[in-house]
This record gives C-alpha cells, sequence and structure tokens, in this order.
C-alpha cells in the first residue's frame, strides 16, 4: 500500500535540479499523451484485468515491507508527537497546493459549476487561509472535490486498462497512470528548488501515512489475501469517484471473476442479503499507504 504511487509532489521533490523547466513540462505531456492513447485503446472490463499478477505482487510485498518496517514506525511517532490540529493543517496545506489539478479536471470533465466552484475555493484558501493553512473555503459554501486526470479519461469512456502496481507508488492502472505527469505539471512545487521542495516532500508522505494509519489497521484486521483486498479496494474506489459516488456497480463483488459454470438459482424462499453499497470515507480511502495525491 505504498499511493497513491509517491505522489505526484512527492516524485517532482527528487528531480534533477540542473533539468530545465522546459524539458520537465514537455516530457510529462509526452507522457501523458503516450499514456492516453494506452488508456483510451483498452476496452473497459469487470473483471480484475490483473495478467501482471505474478510481478505485481512481487512489487506489492516490496512496498508492504518497507512501510511496515520503517513508514508506518514513522508516521506513529509522528502523530504521538504532532497534535491533530497541526496535522489538519499540514494536510490542508499540501492539498491546496495540488488542487489546480482539482480546477483543471473539472474543466475536461464540463463541470463549469465545480470548476467554478473549486477555483474559487483555491483563491480563497490561498490567500484568506493563508497558503491553506486553514479552510475558510468550506465554511464560506466551497467544499472540496476530487478530480484527477485519469477521473477524466474514465469520464469520457476510456477503459481502466491493466492493473499496476509500481514500486514506492502503489496501486495503478493504465488509465490513471497519465495523472502522475499532469499532477506534477499543475503543482507549483515542480518549479520551486529542490532544497525547499524535497523536505517538504518528506513531510507530505509521513504526514499522508500517518492519515492512513486506521485504514490499513482495517485492511490487515479484514483481509485474508491483502494483495487481492487492495487491488479490489483501489478499483472500486476508482470507480466510485469517476461516477461521482454513483457507479453501475452494487458491489465489490462486481470486480472478481467468477466460475463460468452454471450458477444454481436462489431457492424463492429464501431471501438474498442485499449488496452492499460501495465504501465511503476511509473505507473508499486509496490503498495504497504512501500515496500522496
Amino acid at each position: 500500500m505504498i499511493n497513491e504511487h509517491l505522489a505526484a509532489e512527492s516524485l517532482s521533490m527528487v528531480r534533477n535540479q540542473k533539468m530545465s523547466k522546459e524539458l520537465i513540462v514537455r516530457g510529462l505531456f509526452t507522457l501523458v499523451l503516450a499514456a492516453l492513447v494506452s488508456a483510451c485503446a483498452t476496452n473497459t472490463t469487470k473483471g480484475p484485468n490483473d495478467p501482471w499478477e505474478k510481478q505485481n505482487r512481487k512489487f506489492y510485498n516490496f512496498n508492504d515491507t518497507l512501510d511496515r518496517k520503517f513508514f508506518t514506525p514513522v508516521a506513529k511517532g509522528y502523530v504521538a508527537v504532532t497534535p491533530k490540529p497541526v496535522r489538519a493543517s499540514v494536510t490542508n496545506v499540501f492539498d491546496n497546493v495540488g488542487y489546480l489539478n482539482v480546477v483543471a479536471n473539472d474543466l475536461l470533465q464540463g463541470k463549469i459549476a465545480n470548476f467554478a466552484s473549486d477555483s474559487g475555493r483555491f483563491i480563497v484558501n490561498s490567500s484568506i487561509g493563508l497558503g491553506g493553512i486553514f479552510d475558510p473555503a468550506t465554511s464560506l459554501g466551497l467544499p472540496a472535490h476530487e478530480e484527477d486526470f485519469g477521473q477524466t479519461l474514465g469520464k469520457w469512456g476510456a477503459g481502466e486498462g491493466r492493473y499496476l502496481v509500481l514500486p514506492l507508488m502503489g496501486p495503478n492502472s493504465f488509465r490513471d497512470l497519465p495523472d502522475i505527469a499532469t499532477s506534477m505539471a499543475l503543482n507549483p512545487l515542480t518549479y520551486i528548488s529542490a532544497v525547499v521542495t524535497v523536505p517538504l516532500g518528506v513531510l507530505n508522505l509521513i504526514n499522508v501515512r500517518a492519515n492512513l494509519l486506521e485504514a490499513t489497521n482495517i485492511r490487515d484486521q479484514a483481509a485474508l489475501d491483502p494483495y487481492t483486498f487492495v487491488r479490489e479496494a483501489y478499483r472500486q474506489m476508482r470507480e466510485f469517484k469517476i461516477y461521482d459516488g454513483n457507479p453501475p456497480s452494487e458491489s465489490i463483488d462486481d470486480y472478481i471473476d467468477e466460475d463460468d459454470g452454471d450458477v444454481p438459482a436462489a431457492q424463492p424462499s429464501v431471501a438474498q442479503p442485499q449488496a452492499a453499497k460501495p465504501a465511503t470515507g476511509a473505507e473508499v480511502a486509496d490503498p495504497s499507504v504512501l500515496k500522496v495525491y
């Protein structure tokens, strides 16, 4: 469970300072175009679409081991010495600095009302909120939304493509991969000296991991096969976001392969349990512990 996946902002913090901004942006958009072609050429499927499962499991185990032995203890120490209001402000700052990606994808998805609202939210929190330390926009009726380029591709019909587990970055897919580039390109930290952004990236990484401690405890207690649990939770979460909380699938079971053989019909006298609704809140939190975006 290492998201989101380092976050786009974390990836940008280890870039080569000598690389020109022009080359960075050119490379990012080349990646976006290449991944966009791959995503759009992929058919939508309800199965796990995980033909690289063997290699994905290796990366998952690497990420999980690193998380358990290093990032989790560090995150727990951070929680122990950092008051909750301070952690909330840190979260607000990094959410705000990456919010231009949300604004841009509102526009790309044709969500004009959200585009106006999210633009106002970014301006208010960046100014009155002192760079996002505080969140006056919410109290002013400008709620936060979650949009990214992977959701935009899904909105316009791109299939999710093959499931991927990226070293140090966690769950992903062919459709969601371009968002790494767009998030970097639209994040102001990408264009600031690494002397500033590297320490900020480390802080962001630890803070995000601390925010996910409870979610990973749920995973560890509930999952017989953590890899499958994380994969299906990620795919459910992505569909949930693409459809703005109203996906056509009624439960996570729709994502799991079923036998091709005939299934005996249920007896009329036996009441069938209702399908579970897509999880919300912490239950659909990104299954990648260190995913920042």
